[in-house]
């Protein structure tokens, strides 16, 4: 194996679905400036997830409109001005 191909600084983690709330405790490499206070009481680096496999429509089975930077809003103004045009 060679050496120094994978990152240093390992450490434990929280994970947060800000869609629904779920969480999960995991090492990880990510730099992060919040924290949270997990389970076991210690606080952790939060590294906050749009999406994890509680919310996302494949693992789940159901559509659930997760819209956090406004996408929806920006399509439906493009389509109602391009519906205008066309009349």
């Amino acid at each position: 194996m060679k050496k120094d191909t994978h990152p240093e600084g390992y450490k434990l983690c929280v994970f947060k679905d800000m869609s629904n709330g779920y969480a999960f405790l995991t090492k990880s490499c990510s730099d992060t400036k919040e924290t949270i206070k997990w389970e076991d009481g210690n606080e952790y680096p939060l590294v906050k997830l749009d999406i994890s496999h509680t919310s996302h429509p494949y693992y789940t089975g159901k559509f659930k409109m997760v819209d956090t930077a406004g996408r929806v809003d920006k399509f439906r103004t493009r389509f109602a001005k391009s519906e205008k045009a066309k009349k």
